[in-house]
């Protein structure tokens, strides 16, 4: 179980749906989780398979980002908890 507390839940919660509407296809937002290797995948395909496909693959990790950022803001801190930090669900 996570030791943050709910303000600290709620600041994170915020950070990384705000993070994921706004810089998704960069995977930010999965940084600031502490996915590591979700962030890494995103950044690359976001960056790499943009320039490759000539956006495409950028803007499929947006919209990835813009539905996670969605779903994170919408959650209660409780339920943020439980499935981000305590669980580790690392996509939606």
């Amino acid at each position: 179980m996570s030791t943050l507390s709910d303000t600290e839940v709620s600041n994170k919660k915020l950070a990384a749906g705000l993070l994921a509407i706004f810089f998704g296809a960069l995977g930010v937002h999965k940084f600031v989780l502490g996915y590591n290797q979700a962030g890494i995948v995103m950044l690359l395909v976001g960056v790499a398979g943009g320039v490759i496909t000539c956006g495409l693959a950028a803007g499929v990790m947006s919209l990835i980002g813009l539905i996670e950022g969605v779903i994170y803001l919408t959650k209660t801190p409780d339920e943020f908890r439980e499935t981000y930090l305590d669980h580790q669900q690392e996509w939606f």
